[in-house]
């Protein structure tokens, strides 16, 4: 029998559920939000002003390059924060990602360019982008443990899929903002209109910030009776299976994921020569569509297991792999936006809404904010961080967008053998006195 966390141990101060879940939903908005504002002006800003001396194709790439950084430093923040989380509490080190992200972000907004400093501007940017992406690597384990271990065991899905509805909410935020204050004339745009969406990330900090405050830190880690040592080296002596299982089980979603978010607007303009703007608007619209059905799909997660809903979604995606190209190629802007308002708000969401329960109720207390931030910050790295990449270089050789198609096919079937193989947990009391 087991023993559930509210009636066991020591009478302690925790947060309700409803709170603990809007809290991660505001704080990790706020970090996406930054995460992808960067991603904007890395494309249009950073080659112009802070990589203006290397031309305009090598500018571009190396400015890419700085976005991507933040892939790779990810699963140290992972690693960093998640040992912090797992040895001094999880409210400290979330307050303390949020500081890191939304900081860097404002500082970015302050930075003189390259024809004011010269060397030193890019230098800074790309310092401050390496400080966001060891944030950013921190903050999701930790948001996803404030609901999770705030939620009562049959709801853990429905109270956890806040924290995953952050990532299209800031999408749709930074891409807003930033579009409105691009359609500026290029020297207002370019001397200061750019700068006011960082600049305003200092008004969502401080929005997060005191949400944050206001928490106690959770029931679960208040209850632990011993803390690991060194949460990573626990992770892999007690964990390893589904460590190893978590890291790839995303490889199908996340190729699908950049290909609709990134790879499209370039395939759209630069394979069917098509305005930019349908591509983009199609994004913005698909972020909305995935933002109302995630919390559906992570509810019937909560009725049916983890197990069947990603299934679902790793097998749509592979279904939908040839069809998503077929749509894009009629060059219909409507057809476009359909396109890609299925791939997110049917095949990601409803792998991507579960990512936050899944991953987190697959390891003890005393290491859950390190075993799950490493397992999915490497799975970003693994399959998300290449696969816009990949995806160019494959139709680039090929010549047929097939080839694409089943490169996520490839993936979705790696998903499928780790869903299979992972243990499904949805029901299960996942407290330290039941461990």
């Amino acid at each position: 029998m087991t023993v559930r966390v509210a009636d066991a141990g020591p009478a302690v101060k925790g947060n309700s559920p409803r709170r603990a879940a809007v809290a991660s939903f505001v704080g990790t908005s706020v970090e996406w939000y930054d995460y992808f504002l960067y991603g904007s002006a890395a494309a249009l800003v950073f080659p112009k002003l802070f990589f203006a001396n290397l031309g305009p194709t090598v500018g571009t790439i190396v400015s890419l390059a700085t976005f991507a950084v933040a892939f790779v430093l990810r699963p140290v923040g992972g690693i960093i924060f998640g040992h912090f989380g797992d040895r001094l509490g999880r409210k400290r080190v979330l307050i303390l990602t949020l500081l890191l992200m939304g900081g860097g972000t404002c500082l970015i907004g302050l930075l003189p360019t390259q024809a004011q400093i010269g060397l030193a501007a890019p230098i800074l940017l790309i310092i401050l982008r390496m400080l966001q992406g060891i944030g950013l690597g921190g903050e999701w384990g930790g948001a996803a443990l404030i609901s999770i271990e705030n939620a009562p065991p049959g709801s853990r899905g429905r109270y956890a899929v806040g924290m995953q509805m952050g990532v299209p909410a800031g999408q749709l935020l930074a891409s807003g903002l930033f579009g409105l204050f691009s359609a500026l004339p290029d020297d207002a745009f370019y001397s200061w209109g750019w700068r006011v969406p960082f600049l305003l990330s200092a008004v969502l900090l401080l929005i997060g910030l005191f949400v944050r405050f206001g928490l106690a830190e959770t029931i679960h880690f208040q209850r632990l009776s011993e803390k690991a040592k060194v949460p990573i080296v626990e992770v892999f002596r007690t964990a390893a299976k589904p460590t190893i299982l978590l890291t790839f089980i995303q490889s199908g979603p996340n190729i699908a994921y950049y290909l609709f978010t990134v790879y499209s607007s370039l395939y759209a303009t630069t394979v069917l020569h098509l305005p930019r703007s349908w591509a983009l608007v199609g994004v913005l619209i698909a972020a909305a569509v995935e933002f109302v059905t995630m919390p559906v799909f992570a509810t019937i997660s909560d009725r049916l297991g983890r197990r069947p809903v990603y299934l679902f979604s790793v097998v749509f995606l592979a279904a939908y792999a040839f069809p998503f190209f077929w749509l894009m190629d009629t060059q219909r802007e409507v057809l476009i936006w359909v396109a890609l308002a299925i791939g997110l708000g049917i095949g990601h969401s409803s792998a991507g809404s579960l990512h936050g329960a899944l991953y987190s109720e697959q390891f003890p207390t005393r290491v859950r904010y390190t075993g799950a931030s490493v397992s999915y910050q490497l799975c970003s790295v693994i399959s998300g961080a290449p696969a816009a990449i990949v995806a160019t270089w494959l139709i680039s050789a090929t010549g047929t967008t097939r080839a694409v198609s089943l490169y996520v096919i490839a993936g979705c079937l790696v998903s499928l053998v780790c869903a299979v193989l992972i243990r499904d947990r949805h029901r299960e009391d996942i407290s330290e006195e039941a461990a």
